[in-house]
């Protein structure tokens, strides 16, 4: 009896009404508009994804997982660097030294800052100058420079250039800052403007003779590949004396305002499901309105109220599940279009790739769908819980 009054209402009523057409009207809108509500945003989660993570690994290569530094006390040599490879040997350690300098060519200066580091470690823990020099090896004054620093200054392999210290000469009755004109040996392409025309490297060496410094360094630049468990264990073991800092704390910012985004986005863009799943209530109630008399002569029938709300409950949510699976098959389509044709192009230089990335991830498809239910499922249940309060014996009487 249940399945058959079930079956009976959901296909009466989902059959074209010539004498109420804006009622099959209002479910067709309702349809639509899940459909395409969830759709765009299952696209714009998985772009928001893409360019999160791909941001993430831009900043994670130039900027390393994990830096350790001196404070005003305390030393970062060649002894701290040993004891640190014995503790965990699982990890890779780049030493460094860092200075602020000017570039000068002919007509102009650009700001920038050299890195002397030891380049056999430097391309155990950075993929980008290990790409740089396949070939080349960094020696002496010879120093490797970003891909868009040679291009704004026209510079070419072999050429000489002019690097101004902030560390000052003696000369006369003045002094005057100290310049040292380098090789350019190569270049690198790390697909970030900002690091492809601020950062320099050379031969830590040779960047100490410069500086007149001692046998210490600036910091220690480590590549692990668990960076929040292994960042903790270093914290422990140091202790109080030296700084260590995770690659996302030196970005903290910037991830949050992403998230924040990501989130800001994802309500915004529920809210289409919400306003979709408003014609789904409109539709129903309209039915119910409409159909008064046959509900209540269902009820004088023996159909149980509980019958009755299954009944137009299942109808609301037959109209917006089937408009979850279509969005759910319609933002597939299009992922895999874009995925596999460059439909859009962006820019390098801004973005650090010219395709569009996209990353779906599982937490956030669940979220989505359950979203989307839980929107559609309450559309469903107030017009179906209208149809249960029909007075049987007013209706009849007066219908």
């Amino acid at each position: 009896m249940k399945k058959g009054i079930l079956r009976y209402l959901l296909f009466k009523y989902l059959r074209f009404d010539k004498e109420q057409p804006f009622i099959n009207l209002s479910m067709l809108l309702a349809f639509l508009g899940v459909s395409v509500g969830l759709c765009v945003l299952l696209v714009a989660m998985a772009i928001m994804n893409g360019f999160d993570k791909e941001f993430e690994k831009r900043f994670f290569v130039m900027n390393y997982p994990i830096t350790i530094l001196p404070k005003f006390y305390s030393l970062v040599d060649d002894d701290l660097i040993n004891k640190l490879k014995k503790e965990f040997p699982k990890l890779k350690f780049s030493p460094y030294i860092s200075t602020q300098v000017i570039v000068k060519t002919d007509n102009s200066f650009e700001g920038g800052v050299l890195f002397g580091v030891n380049f056999n470690d430097e391309k155990e823990i950075n993929e980008v100058v290990k790409k740089a020099l396949v070939i080349d090896e960094i020696k002496n004054f010879d120093i490797l420079i970003g891909s868009a620093l040679v291009r704004e200054f026209g510079l070419k392999r072999g050429d000489k250039l002019a690097i101004i210290f902030s560390n000052l000469d003696a000369s006369g009755f003045s002094l005057t800052p100290k310049t040292k004109r380098f090789d350019i040996k190569a270049q690198f392409h790390s697909g970030l403007l900002f690091y492809d025309k601020a950062y320099m490297y050379t031969d830590v060496n040779a960047l100490r003779k410069i500086l007149n410094r001692k046998q210490d360094y600036d910091g220690i630049h480590i590549y692990s590949t668990n960076a929040f468990e292994d960042l903790k264990k270093i914290k422990q073991y140091l202790g109080d004396d030296y700084i260590s800092i995770g690659w996302w704390e030196q970005n903290q910012n910037f991830f949050s305002a992403l998230a924040l985004e990501k989130r800001v986005l994802f309500i915004v863009l529920m809210l289409i499901i919400l306003v979709a799943s408003l014609n789904i209530v409109s539709s129903l109630l309209m039915i119910v309105m409409n159909r008064r008399s046959e509900i209540a002569l269902l009820l004088a029938l023996g159909a149980s109220r509980v019958e009755i709300k299954k009944s137009f409950f299942s109808l609301g949510m037959l109209i917006g599940g089937s408009g979850m699976i279509c969005g759910i098959v319609l933002a597939f389509i299009i992922l895999w279009l874009l995925g596999n044709f460059d439909i859009i192009s962006l820019p390098a230089d801004v973005y650090g790739t010219t395709k569009l990335p996209l990353d779906l991830s599982i937490i956030d498809f669940f979220l989505t769908i359950c979203g989307a239910l839980i929107i559609v499922a309450l559309s469903s249940y107030y017009p179906a819980k209208k149809a249960t309060e029909v007075n049987v014996l007013d209706t009849l009487r007066n219908e």
